[in-house]
């Protein structure tokens, strides 16, 4: 290197040789510069660099090669700054830790660090060759403007700021960063934003003595340099946050679509961004339904257990009463020592340990309907967009409460209409099958009367006919008739008479049985009123044995009964349900004297039991016969319309579906069948003890 500058210095003080004379493109030669002309202007140069007349040409080269050096140290450190950013564009501690090794190494500084703005204080955010101890004391002694400090003097004036000595300097004042710092000199250039001092670029010296204009100069290339880092730092933070909130936001709305009929998933889903995107301590949605309570719907975080232990409470002892009173976001940045906080949240702060608190209110139609509530350490502000997105969770969770309330309403309208029209149709089939009862019972009633008026007389002559045969023999006992024919009129009169006593009897029984059948087909059988189901069983027993008897005369079955005691009333069609019960009965008959004729009249002895149970709010009345049993397919078809296995003449069909129709679509009762082939059939019904309304 030096014999390189030997040379240049010998080529730049050798004089110089005249050469041919070029002609110039015009075609005129360009005169030559005079030799003082020359001199001056090298003279000039030197006095711009800095470098005294008398230099000789060795001192100027070394001084220009020195200069030469520095300037390319800058370019490269400055380069090196330059590839830095570009990558690590968002990563802003590498950023102001380049640049502050780089400043150092240039300006000859012993220590380094860039000091950022936080609220009113200047926190160090970059040191380079800092003790241990003194980054943890300045850690924990953030700086203020004013004339204390080197960086308070920036950040207080906007300028450069130079201690050449901070022990000669009457108002320094932060001796403690002196001590642990060991530096004498500082530098501190303001990192400007918008006109005002964001942060402060400082440098620092053990030996006292100002920093040249060339390093003042760098520094403020740095300085100027951090403001573009953290500029395009924060922009980079303020889009990744506003894309981060618009995706929770998003997270959220499509809960709120999934899942209509309830709200809670949505508060789940709430408190999961808030805990993602916020640095919370605790999270938690309450509920105000209007009972006068706040029950909590949600939670997350610390010491959620005590949370869990004293909700729901009275809404006049929570903060969230204070917030929905208010109609306004509140935020308490320090429960324990701040102004005007709820005394429910300076008691929990007392109890475990200070934070802050924003409680969100929700509010549907002017009615407050819950809260929504983060904390966080004391230290740690909210701002003003996490605040603005807290808002806009708690819109989200009225949307979601109002879904899941509209949901339900119309989930339960829809019900209650399912069920009216339910129970329209069945009172529709309950109308049709009583008006067909009624016909029914009318056209009983008719034949009834029509077959009591000729019964009547029949009964009637039969009881004068036998009159007049006693009459007769006493108007033959004068007349002379042979021993032979007066035996024969005795006995031709004797067997008339009984005759007409069995007409008399058989007649008799007749008329009963049509007497019960006008009884039960009267006007007004179709009314609903209270019955006792066992009188109404027995009197079917006895009303369905004298018609069968009175059908068939060899016929005979022992009936059995087991009533329970005290069964009392139900609501019931008493008419409809004697129908349903003669109609069971009589193929209980049937089967029954069925088995007995196939057995060829052997031993067999045909039984029909009826039998009654409480069972609360219903009544069980059970008919049993040990007749031919019921085959399955037979089984599946029994309560068909027209479906019958009796023989032609013999059933049309209608019994058995009109017992169903009269205990199931009537009276909203059950039937059942459990049989055995050749063994038993049984009816098990079932009738509610309130009637079908």
């Amino acid at each position: 290197m030096a014999k390189r500058a030997q040379k240049a210095g010998k080529r730049a003080t050798a004089p110089k040789r005249a050469g041919p004379v070029r002609e110039p493109k015009s075609g005129k030669s360009k005169p030559e510069r005079p030799k003082s002309e020359i001199r001056a202007a090298r003279v000039r140069q030197t006095a711009s660099a800095g470098i005294p007349r008398t230099a000789g040409p060795q001192k100027i080269i070394e001084e220009l090669q020195r200069r030469l050096d520095e300037s390319s140290r800058q370019q490269t450190a400055t380069a090196d700054v330059l590839k830095v950013i570009s990558r690590s564009a968002f990563d802003l501690q590498t950023v102001l830790e380049t640049l502050v090794k780089s400043a150092m190494a240039l300006c000859d500084a012993h220590t380094g660090a860039i000091f950022q703005k936080r609220g009113d204080l200047y926190h160090m955010t970059a040191g380079q060759g800092y003790s241990p101890e003194m980054l943890t004391y300045a850690h924990d002694h953030p700086l203020t403007p004013g004339m204390g400090s080197n960086v308070g003097r920036v950040a207080l004036t906007g300028k450069v700021v130079q201690i050449g000595d901070v022990e000669a300097d009457p108002d320094y004042q932060a001796f403690g960063y002196q001590r642990v710092g060991h530096y004498r000199a500082m530098l501190g250039v303001p990192i400007m934003r918008d006109g005002k001092v964001d942060g402060v670029f400082s440098l620092a010296r053990p030996e006292p003595g100002p920093f040249t204009e060339r390093q003042v100069e760098l520094v403020q290339t740095f300085a100027d340099q951090a403001m573009i880092a953290i500029e395009n730092t924060r922009l980079f933070n303020e889009t990744r946050e506003a894309l981060e909130h618009q995706t929770a936001t998003s997270e959220v709305l499509q809960v709120i679509s999934s899942s209509m009929a309830d709200a809670q998933p949505v508060f789940e889903r709430i408190l999961d961004c808030t805990e993602r995107l916020f640095d919370v301590r605790t999270a938690a949605v309450f509920l105000a339904p209007g009972d006068g309570l706040l029950h909590l719907a949600a939670r997350r975080g610390i010491g959620v257990a005590s949370l869990d232990a004293v909700y729901p409470m009275p809404m006049e002892q929570t903060a969230g009463y204070h917030v929905i009173r208010e109609r306004r976001q509140m935020y308490f940045p320090d429960v324990i020592n701040g102004e005007n906080v709820p005394f429910s949240l300076r008691r929990a702060g007392h109890a475990m340990g200070n934070f802050s608190n924003v409680i969100t209110p929700m509010f549907w139609q002017a009615q407050g309907v819950g809260t929504i509530s983060v904390t966080r350490e004391p230290n740690v502000a909210f701002s003003d967009k996490e605040l603005r997105l807290l808002q806009t969770f708690a819109d989200q969770a009225v949307i979601a409460i109002e879904n899941a309330r509209l949901f339900n309403e119309v989930q339960t309208r829809t019900r209650e209409l399912s069920q009216s029209l339910d129970d329209l149709r069945t009172a529709q089939d309950r109308l049709v099958q009583t008006e067909k009862l009624a016909s029914l019972g009318q056209l009983t009633a008719g034949i009834a009367h029509e077959i009591k008026n000729p019964l009547n007389f029949v009964n009637n002559f039969s009881a004068l006919s036998a009159e007049l045969t006693d009459e007769l023999n006493d108007v033959l006992k004068p007349a002379a008739l042979d021993d032979r024919i007066r035996e024969e009129v005795d006995g031709l009169t004797l067997m008339l008479k009984d005759n007409l006593k069995k007409v008399v009897q058989h007649g008799k029984r007749a008329d009963s049985i049509v007497k019960n059948m006008l009884l039960h087909s009267r006007e007004g059988s179709g009314e609903q009123r209270p019955t006792d189901i066992n009188t109404l069983l027995d009197e079917s027993l006895n009303l369905a044995y004298h018609g069968a008897r009175a059908e068939k005369p060899g016929f005979n079955i022992t009936l059995q009964r087991d009533f329970a005691a005290g069964l009392g009333a139900i609501e019931a069609f008493p008419q409809e349900i004697t129908r349903a019960f003669l109609n069971l009965i009589s193929n209980g008959f049937y089967a029954a004297t069925r088995r007995k004729t196939e057995n060829g009249g052997s031993d067999f002895e045909p039984v029909l039991s009826a039998a009654t149970k409480n069972l609360g709010d219903r009544v069980e009345v059970r008919i049993r016969d040990n007749g031919t049993g019921i085959s399955a397919e037979v089984k599946d078809k029994m309560f068909n319309p027209f479906f019958t296995t009796k023989p032609a003449g013999e059933g049309t069909g209608l019994g058995l579906s009109m017992s169903h129709d009269i205990i199931v679509k009537q009276h909203g009762g059950t039937i059942e069948v459990e049989t055995e082939q050749g063994q038993f059939t049984e009816f098990r019904i079932i009738l509610p003890r309130k009637g079908p309304g």
